[in-house]
């Protein structure tokens, strides 16, 4: 194969294979009389994994680390990686078009679209003008799609159906201005921790839930006072999750 043809079939730029080239990454094949590369099989399962690799958000000088540990592995062994590794998308992509299918079937309206899923949940929400509680529908929006979500939204469904939930709503919006040593805090955090749902522990991982780079970014969308009580909310469902696991 010529440079162009390779380029193709990969599914990536004759400059981006050129790169690799230069910067080591990809080794330079070797050339026919008239001074083209000739590529291989081999050239082309490497550069499929370099593109597979830096899609997953590795750099380069990650990319050549796990190039190296795959030196000397058969050709039969990698492809069959490959493989696998098509199936896994080919799996994600019917998912996403049986979820485009469902959003298809309802009424399409001016409202940012959701799965099946999270519209049966915010379906059985009452209605409320609560700033929280509208926070909470963007923050299940943002997992709509992600792992273990439908599970999740599921397992939501009688806090939604619960109307105690829209006090506790209230009385974390009259924490929107309050200092973060206010007395309000704690009792709340404790309340809001008593009324999730078992089903929602039994998704947390065994350590209960983690706090990331993701949930601190969530935390510092409400105000100080607000995030101490989903801090203390998360310490509450941890030592739920670790109490029941314990038993």
């Amino acid at each position: 194969m010529r440079i162009g043809e390779l380029a193709a079939l990969v599914g990536v730029t004759s400059r981006a294979v050129r790169h690799y080239h230069h910067i080591g990454l990809l080794p330079e094949p070797s050339r026919r009389a008239n001074g083209y590369r000739a590529y291989s099989v081999r050239d082309a399962v490497l550069l499929a994994r370099i593109r597979r690799l830096t899609e997953l958000g590795l750099g380069l000088d990650e990319v050549r680390d796990v190039l190296a540990d795959d030196a000397g592995r058969e050709l039969v062994e990698v492809l069959g990686e490959l493989d696998a590794d098509l199936a896994r998308q080919e799996h994600e992509i019917r998912e996403r078009r049986r979820r485009l299918a469902g959003l298809l079937e309802g009424p399409v309206s001016g409202h940012e679209p959701v799965s099946p899923a999270l519209g049966a949940l915010l379906g059985a929400s009452p209605d409320t003008d609560s700033p929280t509680a509208a926070k909470d529908r963007e923050h299940l929006a943002l997992l709509d799609g992600t792992d273990g979500a439908e599970e999740m939204y599921a397992a939501l469904r009688p806090l939604a159906e619960d109307p105690a939930v829209l006090r506790l709503y209230e009385r974390l919006d009259e924490l929107a201005a309050a200092p973060v040593d206010d007395p309000r805090i704690a009792p709340l955090a404790a309340d809001l921790a008593a009324v999730v749902p078992d089903g929602v522990l039994a998704l947390f991982p065994s350590d209960g839930p983690v706090m990331t780079g993701f949930g601190e970014a969530l935390l510092n969308d409400y105000a100080p006072a607000q995030a101490a009580v989903v801090r203390l909310l998360m310490a509450g469902l941890t030592a739920r999750v670790n109490g029941e696991r314990n038993r």
